[in-house]
């Protein structure tokens, strides 16, 4: 067998080391560039690269859809689930990373009648905090009562004030409009209501500081420093 050339070895040397260095870009590319798989989030918490969560306030929160129920129902509830599927990672990502992508960004508007309350745990999604879910309520014309419509959100609150869940009570009605809550829908899934199907959001408001609830109850809501994205939403199952 005839000897190699010495070149011969250092071009190999030189094409693997190309080879690695691509690999290694893109790679990264995808770790960076996609936080919300959840073997991404890791790593990036491993090198301490987890993205920041941009702390909001009323006055410079990005623009985004504002849509009440019926709007969110046409939007969303017609989704097949290979597109939801897709789309609940785009809006993840797009949550973590500070909403760069503002033609994805909706903000829910309505009244929610009060489902169920439930204190997050360091398992969650998100903690500390605690979630609402509630059913939307419209009239069908302006001389009769407010009925339930097939729209279900779950409305995410990330606080450290362990007793907040305590304000809000089955039953309770949850006036959410774009100017003070800014909620933003970050996952889109179906769920069952008095045995129909119906749309359901998970949303998390991205204007932080003192919600209040009346004239003299509040409590205060920031950016979580860290997400769990292994737990898939939405948070009621």
């Amino acid at each position: 067998m005839p000897r190699r050339p010495a070149y011969y070895w250092w071009f190999l040397a030189n094409v693997l080391a190309a080879c690695f260095a691509v690999v290694s870009w893109f790679l990264c590319l995808h770790i960076f560039g996609n936080p919300e798989i959840p073997r991404n989030y890791r790593i990036l918490k491993k090198l301490d690269r987890l993205p920041e969560l941009k702390r909001y306030t009323v006055l410079d929160v990005p623009n985004g859809n504002v849509l009440d129920p019926s709007e969110l129902y046409g939007k969303f509830f017609g989704l097949e689930e290979a597109n939801r599927d897709q789309l609940n990672a785009l809006l993840l990502r797009n949550y973590m990373r500070n909403f760069e992508k503002t033609l994805l960004l909706t903000y829910v508007e309505g009244e929610y009648q009060v489902a169920d309350v439930k204190k997050l745990a360091p398992g969650d999604f998100l903690y500390p905090g605690f979630a609402i879910r509630a059913q939307a309520m419209v009239k069908p014309d302006d001389f009769t009562e407010a009925v339930g419509f097939p729209v279900v959100i779950e409305y995410i609150f990330p606080t450290e004030n362990a007793h907040a869940a305590d304000l809000f009570s089955v039953g309770d009605i949850l006036k959410v409009s774009k100017n003070p809550n800014c909620a933003a829908v970050v996952n889109v899934s179906r769920a069952v209501v008095d045995e129909e199907p119906a749309l359901q959001l998970t949303v998390i408001p991205i204007a932080y500081g003192p919600y209040r609830i009346g004239k003299d109850r509040s409590f205060s809501i920031e950016p979580p420093a860290e997400l769990n994205p292994g737990d898939r939403l939405p948070i009621w199952k």
